[in-house]
């Protein structure tokens, strides 16, 4: 068996520990490109989105490199991401690839569904050896998210544009590289350090701007034109609440307080919308209410044709939280230029909306004095 898994975001770096531990041969992703797109447009069926055409693409560049196994997440509900495993599968062995698709749809069973499909490619592993190699693999992702959101915070304040950057790229490959629990917690310890050792602005005072939407754009730059680093650019620090290590801990253990951030958040969405839609369409509409007071907008980052986001896009005027939300659609004919142009504008919106506010809260202060 030589296994596979489509590109998104840093997930490669983890499963590359987990398999590597259960002796499973594991071809890395190649990185997206035009390429990768070009492949999944060229072979998808019309009207499909971003994350089927890229992650389509993506398969057959690992059935190019000789994988005969292929795992897709799954879904359930009003999502399509339900059918892209079965509907991939027929496409790739139409082209003549003589592959399996597997689908990490583990929504009834969670953690334990994961574990037995993680169980079977590793021609039955024992449960402590798998059990272990997870722990590593989640330690990995532990690790990548929680320099990631420090990088957001220090890439809007850093008097040097690219030094977070730079470090950020410089962890990730120190984590690839770890093979024990203690180099990889002296490499987190390290590079947290280097990063709140970067000099910073002592008079930035940065915009927070919200990125919310459908998971696999949000997670992945080249769907999005590596929106993150481009609002940090423009002195944004950027939150964000969809991470693998979120997803990974809320979709497969229990919480003993019975509360996690998904449940307030479809809470805050309850006045707007009462069930879950599919996809991340319900969790887009509670970030808007449930972070309204900490946030000075939010970028809505939906694949084109996807109905979970296209319901959420529009509730988001209507809610009577008072933050400017930018939708942006993501699919093969948007380009670089009219996201940051978007960008830019909806930058200096959230600045002038920032500057009223400030004038109009002195002006209350001087009159009650």
């Amino acid at each position: 068996m030589r296994l596979g898994i489509p590109h998104i975001g840093n997930l490669y770096i983890p499963l590359k520990a987990l398999f590597k531990r259960l002796e499973v041969d594991y071809i890395p992703p190649p990185v997206n490109t035009r390429r990768t797109l070009s492949l999944g447009v060229k072979y998808a069926p019309e009207g499909l989105c971003m994350p089927f055409k890229l992650t389509l693409g993506n398969f057959i560049e690992i059935a190019e490199l000789g994988a005969d196994t292929l795992i897709m997440p799954g879904s359930y509900g009003t999502c399509r991401l339900g059918y892209y495993a079965r509907t991939q599968e027929k496409i790739l062995n139409e082209l003549g690839y003589d592959i399996e698709m597997v689908q990490l749809g583990v929504s009834e069973q969670k953690f334990l569904g994961m574990m037995k499909i993680f169980k079977r490619l590793a021609n039955d592993a024992p449960w402590l050896k798998l059990l272990s190699a997870y722990g590593f693999c989640q330690k990995k992702i532990n690790a990548m998210d929680r320099i990631e959101q420090l990088t957001q915070k220090v890439r809007a304040v850093e008097v040097r544009k690219g030094t977070a950057n730079r470090i950020y790229r410089d962890a990730l490959k120190a984590i690839d590289e770890a093979d024990d629990s203690r180099t990889l917690n002296d490499i987190q310890k390290e590079y947290i350090e280097r990063l709140n050792a970067v000099e910073k602005d002592p008079d930035a005072q940065p915009l927070i701007v919200g990125v919310t939407g459908e998971f696999f754009v949000v997670l992945e730059p080249f769907s999005n034109y590596d929106i993150e680093n481009e609002l940090g650019k423009l002195g944004v620090e950027v939150r964000r609440k969809t991470f693998i290590s979120e997803w990974t801990k809320f979709s497969y253990f229990l919480n003993p307080l019975g509360i996690n951030e998904n449940e307030r958040i479809h809470r805050a969405a309850q006045p707007y919308l009462k069930r879950d839609i599919g996809g991340d369409g319900w969790e887009s509409v509670g970030e808007k209410v449930l972070h309204s007071n900490e946030y000075d907008g939010i970028v809505h980052l939906a694949p084109f044709t996807c109905m979970p986001e296209i319901i959420a896009q529009n509730i988001m005027p209507s809610t009577r939280e008072n933050l400017p939300v930018l939708t942006i659609l993501c699919d093969e004919q948007m380009t670089k230029t009219g996201v940051l142009t978007r960008l830019e504008a909806f930058v200096d919106l959230l600045k002038h909306k920032r500057m009223m506010n400030n004038k109009i809260s002195h002006k209350v202060a001087v009159q009650g004095v």
